[in-house]
């Protein structure tokens, strides 16, 4: 039976049409999601009211930050690993991800919004990286 516009699909037959990333790369981003709203709008999405509601909008740039701090947040310094387990190794790739879900009616855009808008948006080494340690000589624990 064929797909019409109005039909949504689920998310596993989003992943399966995908077939680039796994069920987990699309869960991350619908939590990622929520936690960037969260953190622009002090609001999540499941509280939102009316879901194409412009003023609870992110923007893919938006997005992609969001996504990085809530990856760093949950998995700490091995963030990137994870991202990278799962395909996604820079940010075009979340741009393939939410737009996949677009597509499928799982997620919603703006008539601004635009893949093009995750190109590049920051350098997967250097977001991912974490901060340098102050250089301290070694601490002698007892002297002969």
């Amino acid at each position: 039976m064929p797909m019409n516009k109005t039909t949504v699909k689920t998310l596993e037959q989003v992943v399966h049409e995908c077939g680039r990333y796994p069920i987990e790369a699309f869960e991350f981003i619908r939590q990622g999601l929520n936690h960037t709203v969260n953190e622009l709008h002090g609001i999540s999405v499941s509280e939102r009211k009316n879901a194409n509601d412009p003023g609870y909008h992110v923007s893919g740039q938006q997005l992609c930050w969001g996504l990085r701090n809530y990856a760093v947040q949950r998995y700490g310094v091995l963030a990137c690993t994870v991202l990278a387990h799962w395909s996604i190794t820079r940010t075009n790739d979340f741009g393939r991800i939410v737009f996949s879900m677009i597509e499928s009616k799982l997620m919603t855009k703006t008539d601004d919004d635009d893949i093009r808008h995750f190109h590049n948006v920051y350098d997967f080494a250097t977001a991912f990286s974490p901060p340098a340690r102050p250089i301290q000589a070694p601490k002698s624990i007892f002297a002969l």
